[in-house]
């Protein structure tokens, strides 16, 4: 998450500090058209929502929450959500 978050940081510049979280609070109006213009699936589809809020010019605000590090266990990302994640963030970069 946080890896995810510092390249998109550099690729995207967002105008968000979190993009792989996933409580979000939309106008309903708002979210509508995000849907409408959002392609991506999976991981990327919260990343998409943030940069096409931006294109938008809508406004986004933030709510600060500390994590704590992981004690034990792995991520629960595999090989082929990385993946996927990489691809998606190469082609907002693109298109954005």
């Amino acid at each position: 998450s946080r890896g995810a978050n510092f390249i998109t940081q550099i690729l995207l510049r967002p105008g968000a500090s979190d993009l792989t979280g996933s409580f979000r609070l939309y106008r309903k109006e708002v979210l509508q058209k995000l849907i409408e213009k959002c392609v991506s699936k999976g991981y990327v589809f919260q990343m998409e929502m943030i940069i096409r809020a931006r294109q938008l010019n809508y406004t986004i605000g933030e709510v600060p929450i500390s994590f704590v590090d992981r004690v034990y266990g792995e991520s629960k990302l595999g090989g082929n959500e990385i993946v996927s994640f990489l691809k998606g963030l190469l082609t907002l970069f693109a298109t954005t």
